[in-house]
């Protein structure tokens, strides 16, 4: 197929705690399934230029320096910060600094844990119980991203359906990811970008012109867009 198929919702130890996934266990589980692209997304840090070049050339992906931010209204995928940059835990912080860079805020899994009836009760809050077209009007959070993450790895079927039913509601296209931590996991979603991306200033000019969509099935050599499909409540 033309294009490139890119995990956007990475984590290895070179900047995450809680992942075991080496840069070479990347390189070589994402030639094993096919997987042409990858954002690295470490938890509230970049890799620095160096390495991140050594990496891309090594390793012959498309390579995409993304963080994940940890901020007030959950986590958000971002492209084009090239450094971790004081306040943007605030997530309205967080938009102004893209804004000013040209850079793109992706809400990561925004309804994890969100049906688990306990969930909200630790925090003494009545259980979630807004329809995706009500979300989508009340919830600050979708009126300061660009996009949104309907298929991630570590999301249960329930989650990533109704971030997919909100995306459908706010006439967006929605983000594929693994949000891996281990081998086990690359790929398990995917972004597939329309064309073969050369640099990350392309992937961003996709990313606004939505030239993209969510998939699925990668590793089992069946990848299809990721669709709405009936799943147990």
């Amino acid at each position: 197929m033309t294009g490139t198929i890119v995990d956007m919702h990475v984590h290895t130890v070179r900047g995450a705690a809680d992942s075991s996934l080496t840069p070479d266990q990347l390189i070589e589980e994402a030639r094993r399934i096919g997987l042409t692209g990858v954002n690295i997304s470490e938890h509230d840090r970049v890799w620095e230029p160096h390495p991140l070049e050594e990496f891309r050339e090594r390793s012959g992906l498309f390579v995409s320096r993304g963080m994940e931010v940890s901020t007030d209204m959950g986590h958000m995928i971002v492209i084009g910060l090239d450094r971790y940059v004081a306040g943007i835990r605030r997530a309205v912080e967080l938009r102004h600094v893209l804004d000013e860079v040209g850079g793109f805020m992706i809400v990561a899994h925004p309804f994890r844990h969100f049906f688990d009836p306990i969930h909200f009760r630790r925090d003494g809050r009545p259980p979630f119980e807004m329809t995706p077209e009500e979300a989508a009007e009340r919830m600050t959070v979708f009126k300061l991203v660009d996009e949104i993450e309907v298929a991630n790895g570590g999301s249960t079927p329930r989650e990533n359906q109704f971030a997919l039913k909100i995306t459908k509601a706010l006439g967006k296209q929605g983000i594929g990811a693994s949000d891996c931590h281990s081998t086990q996991g690359v790929g398990y979603y995917v972004t597939v970008f329309e064309e073969e991306l050369r640099d990350q200033e392309q992937m961003l000019e996709q990313l606004r012109a939505r030239r993209f969509h969510a998939a699925e099935g990668l590793p089992a050599g069946e990848l299809r867009p990721y669709a709405e499909q009936a799943v147990e409540t």
